[in-house]
């Protein structure tokens, strides 16, 4: 598997799991999933209740509202 490029969301996720404990498909889930729609309110809702750093939080929600496109 190749490494994803430095500045490219994906490139948190093997931090974002070792950290929180959770598969970055639940974290993608709870963020489709959320009545927010904005991505600054998604990075603080993700900071607020579920305790991510600003970096990991802003690299889940770019990459989730990106596949949505």
């Amino acid at each position: 598997m190749s490494t994803p490029a430095k500045g490219n969301p994906a490139s948190y996720f093997p931090a974002i799991e070792k950290k929180y404990g959770r598969p970055i498909q639940e974290w993608i889930d709870l963020v489709d999933a959320s009545p927010l729609t904005k991505h600054m309110e998604l990075v603080a809702w993700l900071k607020t209740e579920h305790g991510l750093g600003h970096g990991h939080a802003n690299a889940l929600v770019a990459h989730t509202l990106a596949g949505r496109k």
